[in-house]
């Protein structure tokens, strides 16, 4: 069984929930932003799923997904982990 790699993600999941998706692709975080959605930072997000947040701000899944997508398989800032394991 393969493992989804940290830029090829499943958002279909049902139990991905907001928070955790925000977490592993912090370049979904502008998506979000971009639609004046207020999960960014809601007490809710360890709750709800794409699924839900799409059901209340009356989105498309599929194209709100695709943009989640390429946010994550082109980000605007590349990874710094090798930069933040260099500093004291």
């Amino acid at each position: 069984m393969s493992r989804k790699t940290r830029t090829d993600p499943d958002l279909t999941q049902p139990d991905l929930t907001l928070e955790d998706l925000m977490t592993q692709w912090p370049d979904t975080i502008p998506v979000f932003l971009r639609h004046k959605m207020l999960c960014v930072g809601c007490m809710i997000t360890p709750f709800h799923t794409l699924y839900d947040a799409c059901v209340e701000y009356q989105l498309d899944m599929a194209d709100f997904v695709a943009e989640l997508e390429s946010a994550i398989k082109n980000p605007k800032h590349p990874d710094r982990s090798t930069q933040d394991d260099e500093r004291p």
